[in-house]
């Protein structure tokens, strides 16, 4: 009886401890221990913008005017671009499916253009920057509903 009870207690203890040596070795990988995925992305990357800084601003409906998360990002943007001066990169104006063509290919200009003008008043070269507008053509989240719809006014900053 007791050595069946010393077994039980000597295989729940390994146990315990392998569960463990492997939440450390997950947290010390920035796995889903708990650690950040900062730093998985090489420097100056695309994925380095989208990780670290984030590539993208929102507007709201019909609106060029920057909110100030936009700004936010915009200047750590504008930051990202000073650590990596060899970088350009193409701003891209986006609308949401509402509207005709027309007016969302303007409104998405103006997005891609303030977003622009933004980095360049930070200190950015504008000779860098580049400006396109898909109006409502390339959508980044599907469906007809609102939190599709802000999700697709943006505007979005890609290494070139």
């Amino acid at each position: 009886m007791w050595k069946n009870l010393l077994s039980a207690f000597l295989a729940l203890s390994l146990l315990t401890a392998c569960s463990k040596t492997d939440e450390n070795a997950n947290a010390n990988a920035g796995g889903s221990g708990g650690g950040s995925t900062s730093g998985t992305a090489t420097p100056g990357t695309q994925e380095d913008l989208v990780q670290n800084v984030g590539d993208r601003v929102f507007f709201e409906l019909g609106s060029s005017t920057l909110t100030s998360d936009g700004r936010g990002t915009l200047d750590k943007q504008a930051t990202w671009l000073a650590q990596y001066p060899q970088n350009r990169v193409q701003v891209a104006g986006n609308c949401d499916e509402r509207g005709t063509t027309e007016y969302n290919l303007a409104l998405g200009q103006r997005r891609a253009s303030i977003a622009r003008d933004y980095l360049v008043a930070k200190g950015v070269n504008s000779g860098r920057l580049s400006v396109i507008s898909y109006g409502k053509d390339r959508p980044t989240a599907l469906g007809s509903d609102d939190q599709a719809w802000s999700q697709n006014r943006n505007a979005t900053t890609s290494v070139k």
